[in-house]
């Protein structure tokens, strides 16, 4: 089992990308893929994007296509002590 804050990006010839520590896919289609990660929100632009393999018991992503971006949005997840804190 990964640890919780443990990611991996990897990322082949701008066209296969596979993504461990992957929580849930907020939106998906050709030009742009929207996931909440263990470290973040990622958004990842592209073209003829397709997702391979989904499996979330075991965070793990496999994404083909053109990609452009990756790109973490500023809102993070509470971890830690803030979390701890308003829960």
């Amino acid at each position: 089992m990964r640890d919780n804050e443990e990611q991996e990006l990897k990322l082949v010839d701008r066209g296969l990308l596979e993504l461990t520590g992957v929580e849930e896919v907020i939106d998906f289609d050709e030009n742009k893929v929207r996931l909440e990660t263990n470290l973040g929100n990622l958004i990842i632009d592209g073209s003829d994007l397709k997702m391979k393999h989904l499996d979330l018991d075991s965070k793990e992503l496999i994404i083909k296509g053109h990609v452009r971006e990756l790109k973490y949005d500023k809102v993070f997840k509470a971890n830690g002590f803030f979390k701890r804190l308003f829960k």
